[in-house]
């Protein structure tokens, strides 16, 4: 693997699938930020909103069990990976952002969660020892500071610890998603498989989810009727079906696949977008009108995932450091092989 020693256009040609990285990643965040306009009108339709959760999760699994069923051989070898994909990445962030919401304001929990980015860069440079950008904390900066307006924190700056709490612990779920997505992309062949690790995943998160949601005290005839989307009426399974097929299923296949092509630390902060294309989302969709100051951050939130992803380095272990050749190439060794 050579280690590279330029920037700006030449990391463009040594890295071609960082376009391919950024287009998934973009994609993910518009399927993910998706979820909301479909999942509101069927909790106002009489779903409890932790069995929307419930559902979407086991649908996805059920979709995603021919995957499994096919790469069963990562349960015997990489079982720890698979367990902490399912715990964090699926069940960790939907179980906390949902309580979260249920004791602070949306717009606290969803600036909270989207802390992420930060973590993640701190993860990166702090526990990895990995090089970060300053444009990749600056454009965490920016973003963070562009959803605070796009959720209007200061419509809601009352301080419920737990809530508070509960909406850190989706955003430590959210960077355990990242990490996780990202490892094994740099072991080659040995790599495992993305779609198998979503499989698994979200079969353990939806075992967890059965647990806490107890689907069993759902009102199932919401599911058989109509939902009111903005004045319109929509069958309740239509609905559904986007949330599992396109805010679950495609949201996690195109997000795993594009932290491999970018790196943990870029792909957070794109994730971003997620939050500024629900609100816009929800604007045409449901008829939830953007603000001035709305507008604006989500300008800021475009413009510092836009610094992040053309700065930082597509993988991390090949950034420069101030080392001799041999050096690096054996520390690029040593880590494919602990992988």
């Amino acid at each position: 693997m050579p280690v590279h020693t330029s920037q700006g256009s030449q990391d463009s040609r040594a890295n071609p699938g960082r376009g391919v990285g950024l287009g998934l990643a973009l994609l993910s965040a518009v399927a993910f930020g998706g979820s909301g306009v479909a999942a509101k009108p069927l909790i106002e339709a009489g779903l409890d909103p932790l069995h929307v959760v419930w559902l979407r999760v086991a649908g996805a699994a059920l979709v995603m069990l021919p995957l499994a069923v096919r790469h069963r051989a990562l349960v015997r070898r990489r079982p720890a990976l698979l367990a902490g994909f399912g715990l964090l990445g699926v069940a960790g962030v939907q179980a906390c952002y949902f309580a979260a919401i249920s004791r602070i304001p949306v717009g606290v929990a969803l600036l909270v969660e989207y802390l992420a980015p930060a973590l993640v860069l701190g993860w990166v440079r702090f526990v990895q020892r990995r090089p970060v950008t300053r444009a990749a904390a600056l454009g965490v900066v920016l973003a963070a500071g562009g959803l605070a307006c796009v959720v209007e924190i200061w419509s809601g700056l009352g301080f419920d610890v737990v809530g508070l709490l509960l909406a850190l612990g989706a955003a430590c779920c959210q960077v355990g998603y990242f990490v996780l997505s990202d490892q094994g992309s740099d072991a080659g062949d040995e790599a495992p498989d993305p779609l198998g690790v979503i499989a698994y995943g979200l079969l353990v998160g939806a075992l967890v989810l059965t647990v806490v949601a107890r689907p069993w005290t759902m009102h199932w005839s919401v599911l058989g009727g109509s939902a009111d989307m903005n004045g319109t009426s929509v069958p309740a399974a239509l609905l559904l079906g986007w949330i599992v097929l396109v805010a679950t299923v495609v949201a996690y296949v195109t997000g795993i696949l594009s932290v491999r092509r970018l790196s943990p630390q870029v792909a957070g902060v794109v994730a971003c977008l997620e939050a500024v294309i629900a609100t816009v989302l929800a604007w045409v969709l449901l008829g939830e009108h953007l603000s001035a100051p709305q507008i604006a951050g989500g300008a800021v939130v475009l413009l510092g995932a836009f610094i992040a992803q053309s700065s930082a380095p597509a993988k991390p272990s090949q950034e420069p450091v101030a080392r001799g050749t041999n050096d690096a190439e054996r520390e690029l060794s040593a880590r494919g092989t602990a992988v």
